[in-house]
């Protein structure tokens, strides 16, 4: 009896699942006539909108009344248009021709090309009319010697014959190439030196024809980031390891480079004879540091005469009234210095430009700071002769030798350029506080 309960109970289950499948058929079936009777729409009317890439518009311009963004809608990256500005800054902030416009090296040949119809500048300075650095302005340059135009200041070139716009804008055209013009070729490309006024300098120009091989100055050949050697002017006198090692030489040749000046010649190189004379510095690498070199005759005349000096003295040497900052070689290894000890300290010293504090000669390499310790409680220190600058004002030379700023030498040569505010530099430098403490011992 159970079972056929059952039995009954799922046959009556299946039979509603089957009728509630056959209502749903028929409710689609009756939808879909429903749809299909209706007349159909008229789509007629409709039209399918199309976008296309946005392209660059391009209308006459003057490129002296762009700012960064509108560099930057012309095509260029916010690098390249941030390059564009600050070479504009360089060459007196305005560009006076496309032929100027043309050397800025952030613009490619083709871009510039494409650029070139509707650029609303003179094709060369000559065509300037009569902006203010209009090289064809009626001025008698005059040169009655050799020079080296890395050497010039403003009033030099002023003496020479050009403006004083003119002189300033040479200048920061040297900037722009990393501080040295480096050859005659780049010399030339200065937008301010007329063809007539080149011919009349360039005998006297103490430069290479072509700029030396490696020399890493921006160029529109040259890739500044792939550079792996980039030559300055230097005094060899006063160049440490690392400075030697940049200039392509390992850490061993640097080293015996250092040794040789140091033990061998005493301290100094006296003439470019004896530098050439170094065995691990070959005919090639000398013909390439050759136009870079500074040798400082002044320093080297007052070693000679401390020599002198030192040579007549017999008696005895009295510590407690020896200046740290005058002290000699000889004086040292009296002391109780050995030669390396006595030749580094010395050395630190000269490329320093003399001791601020006794704390800083502790720091020097190879030396017995014992030793040091007992010097320092016994001999004083006049820092008064010491030669200190402004962020604004140092000498390229300088802060690009200087063991304290010569790391930083590039960028303060930059930001210099365009700011004026000592604050706001130390603010863009973001040196460590401990070096910028350091820095400040050398600053006005």
């Amino acid at each position: 009896m159970l079972n056929k309960i059952i039995k009954f109970t799922a046959m009556r289950k299946t039979y509603y699942q089957r009728l509630a499948g056959m209502g749903l058929l028929l409710v689609v079936l009756f939808a879909f006539q429903e749809y299909t009777s209706k007349e159909k729409e008229d789509f007629s009317g409709v039209k399918f909108v199309t976008e296309h890439p946005a392209e660059i518009s391009i209308t006459k311009f003057d490129p002296n009344e762009l700012d960064a963004k509108q560099w930057q809608n012309l095509g260029f990256t916010e690098r390249q248009a941030a390059t564009i500005l600050n070479y504009k800054k360089v060459v007196g902030g305005k560009f006076v021709s496309k032929q100027q416009l043309k050397k800025c090296f952030a613009i490619s040949e083709t871009k510039f090309s494409a650029l070139n119809p509707y650029i609303l500048l003179p094709e060369t300075g000559k065509d300037a009319g009569s902006d203010s650095f209009n090289t064809s302005e009626k001025r008698a340059i005059t040169v009655s010697r050799s020079f080296n135009p890395d050497l010039y200041t403003a009033d030099d070139w002023q003496k020479m014959g050009f403006s004083e716009k003119q002189a300033a804008a040479i200048l920061k055209y040297k900037h722009y190439l990393g501080g040295s013009f480096t050859s005659k070729e780049k010399f030339r490309e200065c937008f301010i030196i007329s063809e007539e006024n080149f011919r009349k300098i360039s005998p006297y120009l103490l430069l290479p024809e072509k700029t030396p091989a490696g020399s890493g100055h921006y160029s529109k050949n040259t890739n500044p980031e792939k550079s792996k050697i980039r030559y300055y002017a230097f005094d060899p006198n006063t160049l440490d390891l690392e400075g030697w090692k940049s200039f392509g030489f390992s850490e061993k040749q640097a080293q015996t480079i250092i040794n040789y000046r140091d033990r061998n010649l005493k301290g100094s190189f006296k003439n470019l004879e004896e530098i050439q004379r170094c065995f691990v510095i070959s005919p090639e690498k000398f013909a390439e540091m050759k136009p870079f070199i500074r040798l400082n005759t002044a320093g080297i005349t007052a070693h000679a005469s401390n020599q002198k000096t030192e040579l007549r003295q017999q008696e005895k040497t009295d510590f407690s009234k020896v200046d740290l900052n005058s002290i000699t070689f000889r004086q040292l290894i009296e002391f109780g210095f050995d030669e390396k000890a006595a030749g580094s300290m010395i050395g630190f010293r000269k490329k320093l430009g003399g001791f601020v504090t006794k704390e800083q000669i502790l720091t020097t390499y190879n030396i017995d700071k014992e030793l040091t310790q007992k010097l320092l409680s016994t001999a004083p220190l006049n820092a008064s002769a010491v030669q200190k600058y402004t962020l604004l004002d140092a000498p390229e030379e300088w802060l690009k030798n200087h063991p304290y700023f010569k790391y930083s030498a590039d960028r303060i040569i930059f930001y210099r350029l365009s700011e004026k505010d000592e604050r706001k530099i130390w603010k863009l430098l973001k040196v460590k506080p401990e070096y910028e403490t350091r820095m400040k011992m050398y600053l006005k």
